[in-house]
């Protein structure tokens, strides 16, 4: 048995593997769910009505999802010029430090500004701390060949160890009563909520509105195209004169900007400040909405609600039947396996030898 490339992938086809995927994920985990002895229907209606089934459950899953949108995003521009950024979550984290640090300085700081102003260095600020942090990569990747899933991913530990070196010192709010946590950001600046009663903000117009942003730059100008160029084939792009090096570059430092600013979201938009476990692995989870997605900007949307609706889902069910929450993570990793299998069979054909 080998596989054969097809010359021109089915666009039905691929528009059919993330159903597919999804169907076979739910079928798997389906025996997951029997071999602990519970209910399948019951479970996985518990599952889709904790994550959709009421006004409280939606935004939940929609908040969840906001920083998921964003992480997403970052790592489908990145892969989508095969830069392979693993960094989001120290991205995250440095941009709400960053935020914070310019948002916290307020009441007595001696620093004056108007609000609006403020607001605009606040999210600068968080964008440009992520894209900073992935530019070492990115230059050590073009400069000197170093691989960028090692350096960014290493990143990581610098970020977190740095974050909890700013929150047990400089950074340390004084009224937290030893807890490390940074100062509070300016009430002022937080994001407004769409729903009364509720924890979802603007920040998911942000996400939603910079994903039809990304799509339509991909797709409409002269720099998406050297992108989609470059993800496509580098050796090609580089001989019909496309500047790999600097797409790369550019689209590394863009994904770094959208990490930072989940971090931003984060913050402004749901704790007010800074501690060590604000992210539960959304730069991590990131990738995989970005492969569930297949790097469309779009689909990333769709799919950063499907993971927040299967971990807030989980949560509600767990306590109606006797299945463990980390089914969720199970359904999200076996739905990114299934995924990359029906993506790959929409692209080639098994041949016999």
């Amino acid at each position: 048995m080998r596989l054969e490339r097809r010359e021109t992938a089915s666009r039905t086809a691929m528009l059919v593997a993330p159903l597919v995927a999804v169907a076979v994920t739910l079928a798997a985990c389906a025996l997951l769910v029997a071999w602990a002895g519970a209910p399948v229907g019951r479970t996985y209606a518990l599952l889709f009505e904790g994550a959709f089934g009421s006004r409280f459950a939606l935004t939940e899953t929609l908040t969840r999802a906001t920083p998921l949108m964003l992480t997403g995003l970052a790592a489908a521009v990145a892969f989508r010029a095969r830069f392979w950024n693993i960094g989001a979550e120290g991205q995250l984290y440095l941009g709400a430090l960053a935020a914070v640090a310019v948002g916290g300085l307020h009441d007595g700081s001696g620093f004056d500004a108007p609000l609006p102003l403020l607001f605009l260095g606040m999210v600068a600020a968080g964008m440009a701390a992520g894209a900073t942090l992935v530019a070492g990569p990115a230059l050590l990747r073009n400069r000197l060949g170093v691989d960028e899933v090692v350096t960014t991913l290493l990143m990581n530990f610098i970020v977190l160890l740095f974050v909890s070196w700013m929150l047990d010192g400089p950074m340390k709010d004084p009224g937290a009563m030893g807890w490390p946590q940074s100062v509070g950001l300016n009430p002022e600046l937080e994001f407004t909520r769409l729903l009364e009663k509720s924890r979802v903000h603007a920040g998911l117009l942000w996400a939603v509105g910079l994903a039809v942003l990304v799509w339509a730059v991909q797709r409409f100008t002269t720099w998406g195209f050297e992108w989609r160029a470059v993800g496509a084939s580098p050796e090609a792009a580089r001989f019909v004169g496309v500047p790999v090096d600097r797409v790369m570059l550019r689209a590394a430092l863009l994904s770094g900007a959208l990490a930072g600013l989940a971090g931003v979201s984060e913050v402004a938009g749901r704790t007010g400040y800074v501690t060590l476990d604000m992210s539960p692995g959304y730069g991590y989870a990131g990738i995989v909405i970005a492969m569930l997605a297949a790097l469309h900007p779009l689909a990333v949307i769709a799919a950063a609600v499907f993971v927040a609706g299967m971990l807030v889902g989980a949560d509600s069910m767990s306590r109606e039947v006797a299945v463990p929450s980390y089914i969720a993570d199970v359904i999200v990793s076996v739905s990114l396996l299934a995924m990359l299998v029906a993506t790959m069979l929409a692209q080639y054909r098994i041949r016999r030898r």
